[in-house]
């Protein structure tokens, strides 16, 4: 038996211990839709978000901070496999070179589509910026709710989770730090 069909089987396994039918016309498929639903969620183990920082490298003289905030993401709670849903906020203080733009969104996929904490996947991709880009500092503030703590457990529908990564300069300058922080915490009304 191959994995797809030991995972496969394990879905029927699941669906049969919750005492649902697993012959039932609604049900039929839904093993194979698990599958290939868990092969998408959880793809960024076939990715390398040193890769994809490496693809698009550019020197520049630019040594201000870059910014993107609000990027969206999914991921899975690695202790109850429930979702996680959040916003990430990204920022870098370039030192020689910057990344293109949209690398840094994909590498917030790349972490969010693995089992995770949340604590881990800020970590993750501010160490990776690092490791990367070589700036002269870095800083991730992820916002999140968990449906483990929403749908069972405490049930505290709506309690958002923040965890922040500091590196170089924004651990060191505390006017760096404020800045970002002020940045991430403005609204902007003007939407491009």
């Amino acid at each position: 038996m191959d994995n797809n069909e030991l995972f496969i089987k394990a879905v029927k396994t699941m669906i049969a211990h919750v005492g649902e039918d697993v012959e039932r016309e609604g049900l039929l498929k839904t093993p194979e839709r698990v599958l290939k639903a868990y092969e998408f969620m959880f793809g960024g183990y076939k990715e390398d978000p040193q890769s994809i920082l490496n693809s698009a490298m550019f020197e520049s003289s630019n040594d201000e901070m870059v910014l993107i905030k609000d990027i969206e993401f999914y991921s899975t709670c690695e202790h109850h496999l429930l979702p996680i849903i959040g916003r990430a906020h990204v920022a870098y203080i370039p030192d020689g070179k910057v990344v293109g733009l949209s690398k840094i969104p994909r590498v917030v996929d790349v972490f969010a589509r693995r089992m995770q904490i949340q604590e881990q996947l800020t970590e993750q991709i501010a160490d990776a910026l690092m490791h990367a880009i070589a700036p002269k500092g870095v800083a991730v503030v992820v916002q999140a709710r968990h449906m483990c703590m929403e749908m069972r457990g405490v049930e505290k529908i709506s309690s958002t989770t923040t965890s922040s990564a500091l590196r170089g300069l924004f651990k060191r300058d505390e006017k760096t730090r404020m800045e970002f922080f002020s940045l991430i915490n403005s609204s902007s009304g003007n939407r491009y």
